[in-house]
């Protein structure tokens, strides 16, 4: 029962991270209907941003937040400015083309400027090597901090999005593009904010897996862009409720199954399949995610 416990725990703690992740994908997508398949090479660069941080002034990794998050938001702009504002309008698969190849380009730069090198964080300090021990569960303060960040800024998102005029405006974007326009709302700035908004998440989910990898790389993005599609996919296109559920959850799955899947099923090794299974299973039985709203 402990074990199951403290693998439950550490899923969820783990699956905020997840959320956060998957929320930066649906903000993108709900707003200018465009998958951003660059979303994990985004996660890399807040990551490679925050070993920058920490190596040349020696800013702890929590600390950098204050950092990558501002700059992760005016790239989203730029980005979006420059190369996706141009496809909007256009067919999907240049929408996928466009991104992908932002995404290559990313990772490509990174292997030109660190090499495809491990580069090692090792953050002094009690938040990184004490654990908190409750009733025979072991957590580790790194990981329980970094789902309190996760969580608050989820929450403070939610909250821009339902109490705020810019929050309304982009949600009515969202509804329909073209209403909004004719009601007086500027949807190309609501498009950056977006797109701002969307990097901006993911890279503080980058920021925040730094001090649990304590590594970087530039192909560390890679399996985040799964992720993000299978959490957007479970929770629900366009729902930031259905994307903090579906991070969550996908946590919770990949945990379980890291501890308890057999070793002819591939083990500790197998347990994102889950995952994929997850996501196959709700685009048969439930396309439009748990929170979602099936639309023509």
């Amino acid at each position: 029962m402990d074990i199951f416990l403290q693998t439950l725990i550490t899923g969820i703690l783990t699956g905020g991270l997840y959320a956060m992740i998957g929320i930066g994908l649906n903000m993108v997508f709900g707003v200018m209907r465009v998958v951003n398949f660059a979303h994990g090479a985004l996660v890399m660069v807040s990551m490679y941003l925050t070993w920058l941080v920490f190596t040349w002034f020696g800013i702890d990794p929590f600390l950098a937040l204050f950092i990558t998050l501002p700059v992760m938001f005016l790239f989203g702009v730029f980005l979006q400015r420059i190369f996706i504002e141009r496809i909007l309008d256009t067919a999907e698969l240049n929408q996928i083309l466009l991104t992908e190849g932002l995404g290559i380009i990313l990772v490509n730069v990174a292997l030109l400027l660190f090499s495809a090198d491990y580069q090692l964080i090792h953050p002094d300090g009690d938040l990184y090597n004490e654990v908190l021990r409750i009733a025979g569960i072991a957590l580790d303060y790194k990981r329980i901090l970094a789902f309190i960040i996760a969580i608050a800024l989820t929450g403070a998102l939610f909250w821009f999005l339902t109490r705020t005029d810019m929050g309304k405006s982009m949600r009515a974007t969202a509804q329909d593009r073209e209403a909004a326009r004719l009601m007086g709302v500027n949807v190309r700035l609501v498009s950056a904010l977006a797109m701002g908004i969307g990097v901006a998440m993911a890279g503080a989910a980058g920021t925040l897996l730094v001090p649990i990898f304590q590594r970087v790389e530039p192909f560390i993005g890679n399996p985040f862009t799964l992720r993000a599609f299978v959490v957007v996919v479970l929770g629900g296109m366009g729902s930031i409720t259905g994307a903090t559920v579906g991070g969550i959850v996908l946590g919770v799955v990949e945990a379980l199954a890291g501890v308890y899947n057999p070793t002819f099923l591939g083990g500790a090794n197998n347990a994102p399949v889950y995952g994929f299974i997850i996501f196959l299973l709700i685009l048969l039985f439930k396309p439009s995610g748990l929170f979602g709203n099936s639309r023509v």
